[in-house]
């Protein structure tokens, strides 16, 4: 199929693409189209921004404008399920502009907003509704919504939907719609919760698989910067000042980082706004449309809008943080570079970072070019070990012949650097052991000198106490030896020395 004209549409589409300037369908478009007008279900695998939302609305709504049905109450025929609600409005959108000359109405079921203005649209009855999981699942617990009629049912990004644990919601509303339906699954990759599911619910669908083997668009020039975390704001504020007519989206990996970002790049006058899942849904969509119509030159968002946003001429992709996910590195990028033009998408990578950098180049199957003027410090390049994968060069990290002299010289050092590991090896054991006996030998010595002053004060002890009974026992003796002695008589001239002595 070459053109749209060579498509089986009603008239009134036929008219609405063409005032649209669309000519020739991309790949998914042009082998999804004719299988889902003959009412099959589609297991359809392409990469984001390549045309998807037309692939199933434009079947949709030729299926509903040919039969001229009016709606029913609470009642929808077809239902979309989208993960966030920027890309719920964007299909709505695409809805309004590809069925404006057609009298079908849609409605768009989301959170973030109140209820009140979408259960008046059920209850006046709608053709087609666009709904994210959550709120849906409210209305239809409330009774404000019945699927018992529909006829045709859409799963968009559907790997994002498991991302984001929609699945267990999106099982429960698939258990509401009827057996007979046509379903046209849509997702950028297929794990295998994916496969696993889309064999339970669809019935002999034909796959679509225009992914190409190499996960990264032609057309976007990709470069990363190796900088530390605290640089990154200040490189950025360089990055978007130096640059002309600059349009660009900054991911960031937290919603505070996306606030931080955007507040600083506002009081360095660069016109900036922050859009992340903390944010009101009007609040969302202010920025959104801020953007798109050129108040603001720069959007700080997080992985929540790197599939719902839609917008043409974004010259510049800055991943302020690089996503854990490699596949959102992809999803990210494809942001700028859409409807044919070129792109530039430019990594920042600090030292925490570079694991996710191999992981996301392993996926794209690439390594992506390093800026070397801009960069602060290059990563330093790791051994080649054999069996393992290449990394990243550094200039001159070739592999060199050396001669039989250099070889046995640095067989003789690694020997050499063998001993002293050896020896300082033996001499820090022969230092523990000498430690290990000053210690034994400080504390053999301060037990017995605890011991000796204990056995002193008791030798001590006994002494006195062995001084006193003996002195008890002299005086004793003393005074039985002083009883038993019998006093003697004095002679005549001993009275007669002591009388002249008196004298």
């Amino acid at each position: 199929m070459k053109t749209f004209t060579e498509l089986n549409l009603i008239e009134p589409l036929q008219r609405a693409i063409a005032s649209e300037n669309y000519k020739i369908p991309t790949p998914i478009q042009s082998q999804t189209i004719p299988v889902a007008l003959k009412r099959q279900d589609v297991l359809g695998c392409a990469q984001t921004g390549t045309g998807k939302t037309a692939a199933f609305a434009l079947p949709i709504l030729n299926r509903l404008g040919s039969q001229n049905r009016s709606a029913k109450a609470k009642r929808p025929f077809a239902l979309v399920l989208a993960p966030t609600r920027e890309l719920a409005i964007q299909i709505g959108s695409s809805f309004a502009t590809y069925g404006k000359h057609l009298k079908l109405r849609h409605a768009l079921v989301y959170g973030g907003v109140g209820q009140a203005s979408q259960v008046r649209a059920l209850q006046r009855g709608v053709h087609v509704v666009i709904a994210t999981p959550g709120r849906l699942l409210d209305l239809m617990n409330q009774g404000c919504i019945q699927l018992d009629k529909l006829e045709v049912f859409v799963l968009d990004e559907a790997d994002r939907m498991l991302d984001m644990g929609f699945m267990p919601d999106i099982k429960r509303i698939i258990r509401e719609l009827p057996a007979e339906r046509q379903s046209l699954f849509f997702s950028a990759t297929m794990a295998p919760a994916i496969v696993e599911i889309t064999d339970k619910l669809l019935t002999d669908p034909v796959r679509v698989d225009v992914t190409p083997k190499t996960r990264s668009v032609k057309k976007i020039k990709q470069q990363v910067v190796f900088v530390s975390r605290k640089g990154k704001t200040e490189l950025l504020h360089k990055i978007l000042s130096t640059r002309d007519d600059v349009r660009a989206i900054v991911f960031t990996k937290t919603k505070r980082s996306a606030n931080f970002v955007a507040e600083r790049l506002n009081r360095e006058g660069l016109k900036a706004a922050a859009i992340h899942g903390n944010k009101s849904q009007n609040a969302r969509q202010r920025a959104l449309d801020a953007f798109r119509n050129q108040f603001v030159e720069i959007l700080v968002a997080t992985d929540v809008a790197a599939r719902g946003i839609d917008i043409e001429g974004v010259t510049h992709v800055i991943n302020f943080d690089l996503p854990m996910e490699p596949e959102a590195y992809v999803h990210r990028i494809g942001r700028t570079g859409r409807a044919g033009a070129k792109g530039i998408a430019i990594s920042f990578c600090s030292t925490g970072e570079q694991a996710d950098l191999k992981a996301i180049e392993k996926l794209i199957d690439q390594e992506i070019p390093i800026d070397r003027e801009l960069s602060v410090a290059l990563p330093s390049p790791e051994p080649k070990t054999s069996g393992s994968g290449s990394g990243r060069k550094s200039s001159g990290a070739g592999r060199s012949r050396s001669s039989p002299g250099g070889r046995s010289r640095k067989r003789s050092e690694s020997r050499g650097a063998g001993e002293d590991a050896v020896g300082s090896e033996k001499g820090k054991r022969s230092t523990k052991r000498r430690r290990r006996k000053v210690r034994t030998e400080k504390a053999s010595a301060v037990k017995s000198s605890r011991a000796g002053d204990s056995s002193q004060k008791k030798a001590v002890k006994k002494t006195g106490e062995g001084q006193r009974a003996s002195s008890g026992s002299e005086g004793r003796a003393v005074e039985a030896t002083a009883k038993s002695r019998k006093p003697q008589r004095k002679g005549k001239n001993a009275r007669s020395r002591e009388n002249q002595s008196r004298a």
